[in-house]
């Protein structure tokens, strides 16, 4: 079965309004239902993604979310530590810096050994790596 990991980003650009990528991500969301994808996602990036999209795509958004589209992962008090180990190495500012969203899929794609990632965010997943040293397919 296949398995990739879901970005804010990804979630915005499929349910907020008027969005360029629009039907990439709706496409591939649909894809990944009908194919039985694995597709996971953390706390981070639904606070991120439902902050970013308006009412009433929010709605719909957390509606989609609830219904067990995406799993969205757990996260632990403990593995702020190592959260913050992350977005320490790949913080350059003033350039880019990783935020906790980021940092969370990275965790995540670590734990699970997925590194397909559905992103807009290229040119840092394309700089991430797991703690195998894999980088990400970015979709």
């Amino acid at each position: 079965m296949a398995a990739a990991l879901v970005d804010a980003s990804a979630m915005v650009a499929a349910f907020g309004a008027s969005q360029p990528k629009a039907a990439h991500y709706q496409s591939l969301f649909q894809q990944a239902a009908e194919q039985n994808w694995s597709l996971s996602t953390t706390w981070p990036c639904v606070t991120e993604a439902s902050s970013l999209v308006s009412p009433p795509q929010r709605y719909t958004l957390l509606r989609w979310l609830g219904a067990g589209a995406i799993v969205v992962y757990p996260l632990v008090q403990e593995e702020l530590a190592e959260f913050a180990d992350l977005m320490h190495r790949y913080t350059q500012a003033p350039r880019s810096e990783m935020d906790m969203a980021d940092a969370s899929l990275v965790w995540l794609g670590s734990d699970t050994g997925v590194n397909r990632i559905m992103t807009l965010d290229v040119r840092d997943f394309s700089r991430y790596r797991l703690a195998d040293g894999r980088a990400f397919e970015i979709l």
